[in-house]
This record gives C-alpha cells, sequence and structure tokens, in this order.
C-alpha cells in the first residue's frame, strides 16, 4: 500500500447528483474504478480499487462515507478490507456464492443468499445475483439514478463495450471464453423486469448513458443469434 501511495493518487469524480467515482492515477492492475452511491439512507461504496489514500477517503467523507460496501466479484476485491476500516468497519456485502474466494478473511465481510438483497433499508438500492463471469456475481440497482430513470451497476456482467450502445458477456475476459446460449438466455431474463436507463461499468467511460435496459435487451439477441449460426 505504500508504495502504490508514492507512485499513484486516487481522482475523485462527481458523475451525476449521487454518484461519485474514484480512479486511479495512473492506471493499476485491470484499472477498475470504484463508485460512490449516496441516498438518504446512507451511503454505498460499490466495488473497490487497491489504491486506498487520505485524499480519497477524505474526499469520500465530505460526501458522507459509506456505510456499506458491496462487490460485484472476487477480481474487485482487492482493497475492500481497508476501505472498510477506513470508514469504521462498515460491513462488505458479497454474495455466498463466492465465499471460497474470499482470500482475506475479516468480519466486515457479509454473505448473503439467494437472488436478491437489500443492503441498506430504507435506501432502494438492491443487489441482484446475476452469475455468469462468477456463479454469485452480483449488479447493483439505483432506481434513484439518472434522474429517477434508473441506473444498473455492473462490473463486468453484463460488460459495456467500445461502442457503448452495447454490453457483451463473457466467461473469461482475458482467456476470451464466451458464456453459452442457456446461461445468456437467464441473465436477459433476471435483468429485462428492471427499471434502469443507465448502465455503469467499472471502467473509466464504460457507461450506456441511455436505454441502457433495451441496450442489455438487444445485445442478448444479437450475441446468440451469432452463437446460433
Amino acid at each position: 500500500m505504500e508504495e502504490l501511495r508514492r507512485e499513484r493518487r486516487s481522482e475523485v469524480k462527481e458523475l451525476e447528483p449521487g454518484v461519485t467515482t474514484i480512479n486511479t492515477v495512473p492506471s493499476f492492475a485491470i484499472g477498475q474504478r470504484a463508485h460512490l452511491v449516496a441516498t438518504a439512507a446512507g451511503n454505498l461504496l460499490w466495488e473497490s480499487t487497491s489504491l486506498v489514500d487520505d485524499a480519497a477517503t477524505e474526499a469520500l467523507k465530505t460526501r458522507g462515507g459509506a456505510n456499506a460496501i458491496a462487490i460485484s466479484h472476487p477480481h474487485f476485491y482487492s482493497s475492500s478490507v481497508e476501505w472498510s476500516r477506513a470508514f469504521g468497519g462498515v460491513p462488505i456485502w458479497v454474495h455466498a456464492a463466492e465465499r471460497e474466494w474470499v482470500m482475506r478473511p475479516d468480519q466486515a465481510f457479509r454473505f448473503w443468499e439467494g437472488e436478491s438483497h437489500d443492503p441498506l433499508p430504507g435506501s432502494g438500492l438492491r443487489l441482484l445475483r446475476i452469475g455468469g463471469h462468477f456463479t454469485g456475481q452480483q449488479v447493483l440497482l439505483w432506481p434513484a439514478g439518472a434522474g429517477g430513470r434508473g441506473a444498473l451497476f455492473c462490473g463486468d456482467m453484463p460488460q459495456v463495450v467500445s461502442d457503448r450502445r452495447w454490453v457483451t458477456f463473457m466467461y473469461s475476459y482475458p482467456n476470451l471464453i464466451p458464456l453459452g446460449p442457456t446461461e445468456i438466455r437467464r441473465i436477459a431474463g433476471v435483468l429485462a423486469p428492471l427499471t434502469f436507463d443507465r448502465l455503469y461499468g467499472s471502467w473509466t467511460d464504460r457507461v450506456v448513458d441511455s436505454d441502457a435496459r433495451g441496450a442489455v435487451a438487444r445485445s442478448a439477441e444479437r450475441y446468440l443469434a451469432m452463437i446460433s449460426r
């Protein structure tokens, strides 16, 4: 951590009312970012960066700090324990299916089961098991986001691609192993009933700014059509 603090810094920026992003500059490892989602019932830190520095923690504290943390899947656990401790040991919510991948057991980890979970009662935020990349991979639904049209924080399942009108679905990104049709249909079925107009990926500029629900549906149809040839 001390080496990271010497060589890099955190960049904190507001993306829309209620959403603050935390990036590491220069980029580190796979370069994911985190988001602080603010609600009247408390704030939730979505995802974790490896760098935890005073600039980032102080900037988030001026926005009310974090009352809970949720991580989409094990590739983003990184320094989630340090983030939790920076805000007084707040709970880190991950799906119970990913318990075996927690390499740094800590009392802050909370394991939920089933298909949906409320990480901050009264906030309107909802975690949903999306699966695909990891069995217990989760997404975060924020109904008040995007000016009340709803926002979904997806990590990398589905993954926002360079053409931000589309998303994709992969089992393994570094090895380019795709998901099969049964799993694609299941994921599309989980997301279809949700109301969201914006989709936040976990990398800078990987955002479907509008009609995100439609983009997910069209992308699933396109994907299924291509792999069925």
